[in-house]
């Protein structure tokens, strides 16, 4: 008990401490002169168009914009399904950039992806072309001394990070726990917008981070994600969203952090930029080539670009939080659900946390007491594909009310399900480790698997935060890609994951493509992840009533929902079946029940999911 008050009061203390710890205006002032002093000014091009290269997609888009009026705006629209195409596209338009290019993003890491995709907007920046890249600071470029030389790396390059812990780069546990504890709503805010904008005319956006799993270059764990690259008009809505984020008092330049400033103050002078070490250089150059690869860009995107008409970009205010009453903070939001509530024959989703905000139950619970409810389609993850193993369990304990009272149709991904698989073999490609990453035994080192939904980059954090041990070996695929088609009339493609945390606390963005063609294009997409080769069923479980009464006084508990025996389970097509919903007559007979966490295997990991359903209820919220 002591030792507790001990720690309690040491936390008090770190609290006001921490709490007052803003920079001094002094010392900004010193740090900015060191800054503006050891600025790197050369220039690698002396051309009006800053040695752009040509593209196709940036070419597309002033084609577009060209051609557009208020009246009729005209728009390029090219859906990124493909990981190693999403990569490409970025770094085409970035080397195609002549003016400026703005990025926002979730997670910035420093492997692989991380490094391509920020030497190649320094080399931008060194052409002339004006960089601006605005990352939330919980999980992005966590090193201070990366961001002491990224201070002064050109005058066309600037980084702010938002919403700092305390105003630092990195976070503590210590500095983590005081958030919590001091400002919880404040602290819990985050910035989960993801945008790369080239020269106000074309847009990335959607699901993917600067990280390896995003792009399928992690050799244990990567992302079934998917973004949209919108040329025209909308490109005029993005740049104004950046701007405001860019401009509000939660972006913070780099000298105003306590970690950065007390480096640049303490430091020796500029330190040259550091050659990029990439873990498999053969795939990086791959890419880079592909980059400027006309053939190749014909194939994989242009051939795949929809020309087409109205294309809305929405996007949540930095002010959500602050303001949660005002309309215009949760704009995205709002649009989101208005979209949902006006479906009337069918609705595809794809969502990584089943968890849904009251008002989006809400809206479903309506739609499915319609005389004609609209078919509800959603693929999320399983047990053994998520890396947020507690939020998965807030979605298990609450699967009868989304089969009933929603009418969900729910297929949860397969770890090593073949559809993502066989789409991404070209980005996985050369991941085998160097020789120098290679370990004493001759095994191949492995890096600690964080997630998206973990609270620090600490190692024991990313230990705690690893998908749930498997069964087999092998490469996982979890499910990460947030979009929606309504009635094969209008898609959605975003960061919106249709949950509590995504409607109150972190602010989100994305494309609504007013586009039959684009729709369909989409509703495939997510169709072919609850195929039987990529997903699992959940359905009702055969079991008797008794049992079935005691689940549900069981899961009506908001503790102490302890039942083994839920109301549905997952199952798999036996073979020679032929697919079928599991409102077909038939369904039980052509499908076998494979347990409520097929693939995992027995470990801390599955008692927590069961512990967390029984009694993490009132934390549907935050998770």
């Amino acid at each position: 008990m002591i030792q507790r008050g001990i720690a309690l009061s040491t936390l008090l203390v770190a609290i006001l401490i921490l709490s007052g710890c803003s920079v001094s205006p002094t010392r900004i002032h010193r740090a900015e002169d060191i800054v503006a002093a050891d600025m790197q000014h050369q220039r690698d091009c002396d051309r009006a168009d800053h040695c752009a290269i040509d593209s196709p997609l940036l070419d597309a888009a002033h084609a577009a914009l060209a051609s557009s009026t208020d009246a009729e705006p005209v728009h390029v629209v090219t859906l990124l399904n493909d990981s190693e195409a999403a990569m490409v596209a970025r770094l085409n338009l970035i080397r195609a950039a002549t003016q400026s290019i703005d990025v926002q993003t979730y997670i910035w890491d420093q492997d692989d992806a991380g490094q391509l995709v920020l030497n190649e907007l320094l080399k931008a920046a060194r052409r002339g072309v004006k960089v601006r890249i605005l990352a939330d600071q919980l999980f992005s470029f966590g090193d201070p001394a990366l961001l002491d030389r990224l201070a002064s790396a050109h005058e066309n390059l600037e980084v702010r990070l938002y919403n700092p812990t305390f105003q630092e780069a990195q976070t503590s546990v210590a500095e983590f726990t005081a958030g919590i504890v001091c400002c919880f709503r404040k602290f819990n805010q985050r910035m989960h917008n993801k945008l790369l904008l080239v020269d106000n005319a074309i847009g990335i956006t959607g699901g993917r981070n600067y990280q390896d799993r995003y792009f399928d270059w992690d050799a244990d764990f990567d992302y079934v994600d998917r973004d949209v690259m919108v040329g025209g008009p909308a490109a005029r809505a993005m740049a104004a969203s950046f701007e405001t984020f860019w401009t509000h008092k939660r972006s913070t330049p780099l000298t105003h952090l306590r970690d950065v400033n007390r480096r640049i103050l303490d430091g020796d002078g500029a330190q040259p930029w550091p050659t990029p070490h990439y873990a498999h250089p053969q795939r990086v150059a791959r890419v880079m080539e592909e980059a400027e690869d006309g053939e190749w860009l014909d194939d994989a995107l242009v051939s795949e670009t929809l020309r087409t008409g109205r294309v809305d970009y929405f996007s949540d205010l930095p002010a959500k939080t602050e303001q949660p009453q005002q309309h215009d903070a949760r704009e995205f939001t709002a649009h989101v659900m208005r979209l949902l509530g006006g479906a009337q024959r069918e609705v595809v989703m794809q969502t990584p946390y089943l968890v849904l905000s009251q008002r989006a139950q809400d809206i479903f619970a309506k739609l499915h007491q319609r005389e004609t409810p609209p078919r509800i389609v959603v693929s999320t993850n399983s047990l053994a594909s998520t890396d947020a193993f507690a939020v998965y369990a807030i979605s298990y304990k609450h699967r009868k009310r989304y089969l009933k009272d929603y009418g969900f149709e729910i297929y949860e991904m397969k770890p090593r399900a073949a559809g993502p698989a066989e789409d991404n073999a070209e980005a996985s490609e050369d991941d085998a480790p160097p020789p120098a990453e290679q370990g004493a035994q001759g095994q191949a080192a492995r890096r600690r698997i964080g997630t998206e939904r973990g609270l620090l980059g600490s190692h024991s954090q990313a230990r705690r935060n690893r998908p749930a041990p498997l069964t087999g070996e092998g490469r996982r695929f979890g499910l990460h890609a947030k979009s929606i088609v309504v009635d094969d009339d209008f898609a959605m493609v975003g960061s919106h994951n249709f949950d509590p945390r995504s409607d109150h606390y972190n602010t989100e963005a994305g494309v609504i493509v007013y586009d039959a063609r684009f729709a369909n294009e989409l509703r495939d997409s997510i169709l072919r992840d609850t195929q039987p080769e990529n997903a699992w069923v959940v359905a009702r479980r055969q079991q008797s009533s008794l049992s079935l009464a005691i689940g549900d006084i069981s899961a009506s508990l908001p503790i102490f929902d302890l039942w083994p025996y839920r109301y549905a389970t997952s199952y798999e097509l036996k073979a020679g079946c032929t697919p079928m919903r599991p409102s077909d007559p038939a369904f039980f007979s052509c499908y076998t029940p494979v347990g409520d966490f097929p693939d995992v295997a027995t470990s801390p990991k599955l008692i927590y999911t069961r512990l967390i359903t029984a009694f993490g209820s009132s934390a549907m919220g935050v998770l």
